[in-house]
């Protein structure tokens, strides 16, 4: 036998194996996308076996702006403009629930404008029943891909599953002309794509820089739908900072400056649309006084809003435990070297990241008066937090994914903490608009 002959079997069982290994790793992979797609159906599915409702007055005001949208007028309208609406909602002549007159006699929506745009190609389709769906699909595309990014196998699954199980999701999935969905959607989408370009260091930088532009213009577009949202915005453009400033991640100069040009160029943008519709850069069409923050609000809102979140969404407990995990881990290991301690400085940074987006809009809206009101329902008032669940299921992906064992043992777990979360979230999706005096039917 030659000595090439020796060589080429001594090699073969090594290429063998590692064959093998990409094939296991390619059928898991493959399971794991399946079984998110089904997480995204069985949403998909719970909403639309329910018939459609207007639930509030907020519905209606959205309703009109998107009808107005697709009849061509834009923003602002005049009277006969407005009655036309209002013919073809087979209503009768007047000025809608949260429409206002300007001093120019045109009206508005006192609502954000940003939706109607979003939802408008649906009415004209006829499909605005899939608009909520279209964008929560984009949600689980980021959340997959970010997590499985970060976490490795069964984070993608894990993240997907939580935020589709989430009652809030499901609630606000349902309602058809709502943004509260879309725009927590889009938040979700935009920190899962952030989290891969910030963490992929083995892509080309072009790939890095043009997922991460995607990345921010979907938070900016959800905080173009409810200005509130900026505050997610600005702690995404710290947590790039800092992980620019971190050798680990190896984010170029040139990425980072397109990045924040793009939050500039919007900031702008935003305040010349302002300015032109409503008077001013940093005017609404809300009134003064009309949505107001107050620090004496927090301590009432402390007191009601707990219970309400924790019925909307109790995936929020593994967010809270994967935060105090992480924290832990990290100054057990504050010393520790070689992969182990760099995972553990990781995860805290991304983690920190998360809760600070998770925690500056809960923060923010723990200030609101309106929600102190002790006779609001969960319906009512938890559409205000619902852009941070993207967030929150992230962190609890991370719980969810550091369970020892081997990889079936890990999408075992991952799929039966879906299946549990699922449950309470249709339980909770019932529950909280059987409370609201409107029970669901078919």
């Amino acid at each position: 036998m030659s000595s090439s002959a020796s060589r080429d079997e001594a090699v073969l069982p090594g290429r063998a194996e590692w064959a093998g290994r990409g094939a296991r790793r390619g059928v898991l992979a493959f399971a794991e996308a399946a079984l998110a797609t089904g997480a995204f159906a069985a949403l998909c599915l719970a909403v639309l076996s329910v018939g459609p409702q207007i639930a509030e007055p907020d519905d209606g005001a959205y309703h009109h702006s998107i009808v107005a949208i697709t009849m061509g007028d834009f923003v602002t309208l005049s009277r006969p403009q407005l009655d036309a609406v209002h013919a073809r909602l087979g209503g009768r002549a007047g000025v809608p629930n949260q429409w206002v007159e300007l001093p120019d006699g045109r009206y508005i929506s006192e609502k954000n404008a940003g939706y109607p745009y979003l939802a408008a190609p649906f009415e004209e389709l006829g499909i605005i029943r899939l608009a909520p769906l279209f964008y929560g699909a984009l949600a689980c595309l980021g959340l997959f891909i970010g997590a499985r990014r970060w976490l490795g196998r069964f984070g993608g699954l894990a993240a997907v599953g939580l935020y589709c199980s989430s009652g809030a999701a499901l609630a606000f999935a349902w309602r058809d002309y709502m943004p509260t969905f879309p725009e927590a959607s889009l938040i979700a989408a935009g920190s899962g794509v952030l989290l891969w370009a910030v963490l992929a260091t083995e892509a080309t930088s072009r790939r890095r820089t043009w997922a991460g532009l995607a990345g921010f213009a979907a938070i900016e577009i959800a905080t173009f739908v409810r200005y509130t949202n900026i505050v997610i915005l600005g702690f995404a453009v710290v947590a790039v900072i800092v992980a620019w400033r971190l050798r680990a991640v190896r984010l170029p100069h040139r990425t980072l400056g397109l990045w924040l040009a793009s939050v500039a160029v919007f900031g702008v943008g935003v305040a010349i649309f302002d300015d032109l519709v409503y008077g001013g850069p940093l005017t609404t069409g809300y009134g003064s006084g009309e949505i107001a923050f107050d620090l004496g609000a927090i301590v009432p809102n402390l007191q009601e809003m707990p219970a309400h979140l924790m019925e909307a969404m109790p995936m929020l407990v593994l967010g809270l435990l994967a935060l105090a995990w992480i924290g832990a881990r990290a100054l057990a290991m504050r010393r520790a070297s070689g992969p182990a301690g760099a995972a553990a400085r990781r995860d805290l940074w991304i983690g920190l990241a998360l809760a600070l987006s998770w925690f500056a809009v809960w923060g923010l809206y723990s200030a609101y008066t309106w929600t102190t009101d002790p006779t609001s329902v969960t319906v009512q008032v938890v559409r205000f937090y619902v852009p941070a669940i993207g967030a929150i299921s992230l962190l609890g992906a991370w719980l969810v994914t550091r369970i020892p064992g081997p990889a079936w043992l890990a999408g075992l777990t991952a799929a039966a903490v879906i299946t549990a979360m699922f449950g309470l979230g249709v339980s909770s999706f019932y529950a909280m608009y059987a409370a609201f005096g409107m029970p669901l039917g078919g």
